[in-house]
C-alpha cells in the first residue's frame, strides 16, 4: 500500500513485481552513469581552452561515443527482453478468475468452481469501516490462495478499462469482445489495491481493484461459504 511522501514503488507481492523493481534499479544506475559522464563533459568543455588540432579530427572518439551507446542500449534491452516475456508467459495456472470491468465496477468469475462469481462495487465514504481506505475497499474482494499460479481473463462489457494492480505487476486493458489474460503468484498473505487505469467515464475513479491473498485452507473455506450465493 502506497503512503504519502514515498519516493519509490510499493513492496513487491510476486515474482514479477520483484523482477521489474531490479529492472528499475539497473536502469537507473545506467541513466546515472550516462549523466554523470555527459555532466564530465560539459564542465570540461566549459573550463578547458581548446586549442589542440586533434580535436577537430578524432577518430577514435568518434568510434567510442558510437559503439558505447550500442552497448549501453544491449545491457539495458537484454533484461528488458527477458521480463516481457516472464510477464507474457502463462503456463500450466493452478486456476482462472474471468475479470469483467463495467461502468463503474468489476465482476469476477472463478471458472474452476461451480457457481462463484460476484460483483464488486466501491464502498461510499459514508458507509467506510475505521482503517479502510477512501476510494479503495470494495464490498466483494477477489480472493487468490498463496502460492497459486493464477490466471486472469479480462474482457469488459461495456468500454475500455484497464485492470491494474501495482504491488503484483500486472496491468492489462479490459476490451470490449476481446479477452486478454495475465498471471501472478503471490508470496504471501495481504490485501492488495489497485485501480482501473483506463479514463472509462465519469465514474473512472471510483471503480478500485482489491485482492485479498490468503492460505489454501482459508480459501477454501471462502468458496465453500459463497458458492451458490
Amino acid at each position: 500500500m502506497a503512503h504519502p511522501t514515498q519516493l519509490g514503488f510499493q513492496d513487491a507481492a510476486s515474482p514479477i513485481m520483484e523482477e521489474l523493481l531490479h529492472f528499475h534499479d539497473h536502469a537507473l544506475m545506467a541513466v546515472l552513469l550516462i549523466s554523470m559522464l555527459v555532466l564530465y563533459i560539459i564542465s570540461v568543455l566549459m573550463t578547458t581552452n581548446l586549442s589542440s588540432t586533434n580535436t577537430i579530427d578524432a577518430q577514435e572518439i568518434e568510434m567510442v561515443w558510437t559503439i558505447m551507446p550500442a552497448i549501453v542500449l544491449i545491457v539495458i534491452a537484454l533484461p528488458s527482453l527477458r521480463i516481457l516475456y516472464l510477464m507474457d508467459e502463462v503456463s500450466n495456472p493452478d486456476m482462472t478468475v474471468k475479470t469483467i470491468g463495467h461502468q463503474w465496477y468489476w465482476s469476477y468469475e472463478y471458472s474452476d468452481f461451480t457457481d462463484l462469481n460476484f460483483d464488486s462495487y466501491m464502498i461510499p465514504t459514508k458507509e467506510l469501516e475505521p482503517g479502510h481506505f477512501r476510494l479503495l475497499e470494495v464490498d466483494n474482494r477477489m480472493m487468490i490462495p498463496i502460492g497459486t499460479a493464477a490466471r486472469i481473463l479480462i474482457t469488459a462489457e461495456d468500454v475500455l478499462h484497464s485492470w491494474a494492480v501495482p504491488t503484483l505487476g500486472v496491468k492489462s486493458d479490459a476490451i470490449p469482445g476481446r479477452l486478454n489474460q495475465t498471471s501472478f503468484l503471490i508470496a504471501h498473505p495481504g490485501i492488495y489495491y489497485g485501480q482501473c487505469s483506463e479514463i472509462c467515464g465519469a465514474n473512472h475513479s471510483f471503480m478500485p481493484i482489491v485482492v485479498e491473498a490468503l492460505p489454501v485452507k482459508n480459501f477454501l473455506n471462502w468458496v465453500t461459504t459463497n458458492q451458490n450465493t
